[in-house]
């Protein structure tokens, strides 16, 4: 399994998601070798600097990006790999 490569905080977007989802994505995240105290769970991140790991919460996956470009308290990031999350039939998660 690769691991994300990172240094000091890594935010995590959450935009009201389920808290089941949210606690399966952060264990996938500690699994590709994010430490638990190095994630901040938020829907607006604030003061990201170049090069911090930015992930966003999507039903069925993980995006990771590293930003790339700040303006006007705006990141642009570029996607550094796709982690996909698997459920079962009744939608309870499962890898």
């Amino acid at each position: 399994m690769e691991k994300i490569d990172y240094a000091g905080t890594v935010w995590v977007i959450n935009h009201n998601n389920p808290d089941p989802l949210v606690e399966h994505s952060l264990k996938k995240l500690q699994e590709y070798g994010i430490k638990k105290e190095d994630i901040v769970l938020t829907d607006a991140p604030e003061n990201v600097k170049v090069g911090a790991i930015v992930v966003e919460i999507w039903p069925y996956h993980l995006d990771v990006g590293r930003v790339r470009t700040i303006r006007n308290e705006s990141f642009i990031s570029g996607t550094v790999m796709n982690i996909e999350l698997k459920a079962d039939a009744e939608g309870k998660y499962i890898d």
